[in-house]
């Protein structure tokens, strides 16, 4: 049975004997969608690879594509950290990625066309303005494009998508892969235009200076769909998404007009664009705390049903418990890690899941989640103590 969300969680029948005295249902919602996007989106990239290779020439697209993997394993690394404490499931990051280098590429390249076609006819002769487009189009096609794909994982895998922080994952993943194709098409034309000294110049720009832009500009749309799933999801997350996604093309168009305007782009950078970096940090930290009090609050709920000793709820719900309890099952034989990190995810979810059922605005299958999440945990540690 399900707990009513303003009351406690239903009683342990079993009381559950410590797993120590220190420290398989899955939910599979959107799997299906995923596959679709995930082949979908990788034929739209193979279209993509071929429009690069038959503009740059293999040998420069495969150099372009090298150094492109710098700023996207920063990126990556960045990410995955945000991502430790409940961990998303592995396929729909993939189809973020490639929501973001092939789909969202795709967009984007489509529309300048038409724009660049709709010029030529309305303008004979005419060139398009390229602070204009650096400002205005750039901005608004991209954004949205990056946008859409987060707003159809929560569509499609509501289950996954709890709050802000996930929010944040998955834009960050998508506006990866977006800023990699990106920076592939940069490196390589720098390479085909200026040779190895302009390469230089612009591989320390996009890949070392710059490599978060992409994903701060997306975080703001990541951010306002969290915001409305934690709010209960429905339709008023169409209205988040749009909050978000003004703040997203804003803040791109204040970086891309920095660079185009400045005088001193050096300067601007620091005073500008580095502030704007170290803020979104420390609101991703304050994120991430806020998500290990709610994991607390939640499991000690559970504590209190019998569904966990108060050890566990330390071990569970903190980041040294969480060590102590990695390090406990590598030293088992043979080693149960794979089990206990089960566990860790099932019982993270398990709070999340709780918090949607208290907001009271969660639909039924929060409900559905919780029972399955519940013999989840019953199951994982059954088999971490067989």
């Amino acid at each position: 049975m399900s707990p009513n969300p303003s009351s406690n969680p239903t009683p342990n029948p079993s009381p559950a004997p410590p797993i120590w005295n220190a420290p398989p249902t899955a939910r599979r919602g959107g799997l299906v969608f995923a596959i679709i996007g995930i082949v979908v989106a990788g034929l739209v990239g193979l279209l993509v690879v071929a429009y690069l290779a038959s503009g740059l020439g293999v040998p420069t697209l495969l150099i372009g594509s090298l150094l492109a993997l710098v700023p996207l394993a920063l990126v990556l690394l960045a990410v995955r950290w945000v991502d430790r404490w409940e961990p998303e499931p592995r396929w729909a990051l993939w189809f973020a990625f490639l929501w973001g280098a092939a789909v969202s590429v795709a967009i984007a390249l489509v529309v300048d066309l038409g724009l660049q076609l709709a010029m030529a006819f309305a303008e004979p002769g005419g060139t398009p303005d390229e602070a204009l487009q650096a400002v205005v189009q750039a901005p608004i096609v991209e954004e949205l494009a990056k946008g859409i794909g987060v707003l159809l994982i929560f569509a499609f895998s509501r289950s996954h998508f709890d709050g802000p922080v996930d929010g944040l994952v998955y834009a960050a993943t998508v506006a990866a892969g977006f800023a990699f194709t990106e920076n592939v098409l940069y490196f390589g034309a720098a390479l085909a235009e200026g040779g190895a000294e302009t390469l230089g110049a612009t591989f320390v720009v996009r890949g070392l200076f710059s490599p978060f832009a992409h994903v701060l500009f997306t975080a703001c749309t990541g951010l306002a769909i969290g915001i409305g799933a934690r709010r209960g999801g429905g339709a008023g997350v169409i209205g988040w998404f749009l909050l978000g996604l003004l703040g997203a093309v804003l803040l791109h168009a204040l970086w891309n007009g920095s660079l185009a305007f400045a005088d001193d782009a050096i300067g601007l950078y620091f005073t500008v664009q580095v502030p704007i970096f170290i803020a979104a940090i420390l609101l991703t930290v304050l994120l991430r705390r806020q998500e290990e009090r709610v994991t607390r609050a939640r499991l000690a709920e559970y504590g209190a049903a019998g569904w966990f000793s108060p050890a566990e709820v330390e071990m569970l719900a903190t980041q040294a418990g969480r060590r102590q309890a990695r390090a406990w099952a590598r030293a088992q034989t043979p080693p149960r890690t794979a089990i206990m990190r089960r566990l860790i995810a099932d019982a993270t979810h398990l709070a999340f899941t709780r918090q949607r059922l208290l907001s009271g605005r969660s639909g039924p299958q929060a409900a559905v989640d919780e029972h399955a999440l519940l013999q989840a945990v019953v199951a994982d540690r059954a088999e971490l103590l067989r």
